[in-house]
């Protein structure tokens, strides 16, 4: 089997360029309740679970709407963002639709929940991914590895024969933990250097040929520290 069986996509901020989005979502809310959101504070919740940035919301503002409605409210206002452009980042959609070519297993691993994956995914041609995980359809959302392992048990693949794409410290935590190999392309936030995952600038000229190069080098340096 060539290796990588499968390569699995983080969406928000490595597929597509959403977080000012989110970021603009969070200030709107937090401003609506006579509260200030900083850059600082929306920083903290890149890459996060959903829930868990409703409760970081509730924590820093004088929001009272319960988490469940903070998060109702965020999907809102992205989804709609979403559907009147959609942002991608550089390289993303020629590598997707090179893999999608050459017949690669491609899942969306998102924390965001299914409203929004699937206003993205119908911006996408009908096939551009095999499978979708979703943040409402796991019981632990990034940096926990399940969301992770579910892509790949729906693939029927090997964590240690797939790559993983991310651009969060908290997405590459998720996925390595998972024993994926992971390429980690900085967005938002610098990413720490760790074994098991290797870092990019940029997905501009990387096609399927490099991200298999890529993926080997970040499985070997995971087998080194064993």
């Amino acid at each position: 089997m060539a290796f990588p069986a499968a390569v699995l996509w983080d969406m928000d901020g490595t597929l597509v360029d959403t977080e000012p989005y989110w970021i603009r979502a969070q200030h709107e809310i937090v401003e609506a309740f006579g509260g200030q959101w900083t850059d600082e504070l929306a920083l903290q919740l890149v890459g996060k679970d959903l829930m868990v940035s409703a409760a970081l919301m509730r924590a820093n503002s004088h929001i009272t709407w319960s988490e469940e409605r903070i998060v109702e409210e965020l999907l809102v206002r992205v989804v709609a963002a979403v559907r009147e452009h959609l942002p991608w980042r550089p390289g993303a959609r020629e590598l997707l639709e090179e893999l999608a070519a050459a017949g690669t297993p491609r899942a969306l691993v998102t924390m965001s929940w299914r409203s929004l994956a699937d206003a993205v995914l119908a911006a996408l041609p009908e096939d551009a991914f095999t499978v979708v995980v979703t943040g409402d359809e796991v019981d632990h959302g990034k940096p926990h590895p399940e969301p992770y392992l579910a892509a790949c048990r729906l693939l029927d693949v090997a964590p240690a024969d797939c790559v993983a794409l991310e651009d969060s410290p908290t997405g590459v935590v998720s996925a390595v933990d998972a024993g994926v190999p992971t390429v980690a392309v900085p967005f938002i936030l610098p990413v720490p250097e760790r074994a098991g995952a290797v870092q990019l600038p940029s997905l501009v000229g990387i096609g399927a040929r490099d991200l298999a190069e890529l993926g080997l080098r970040a499985r070997q340096s995971s087998a080194g520290t064993a």
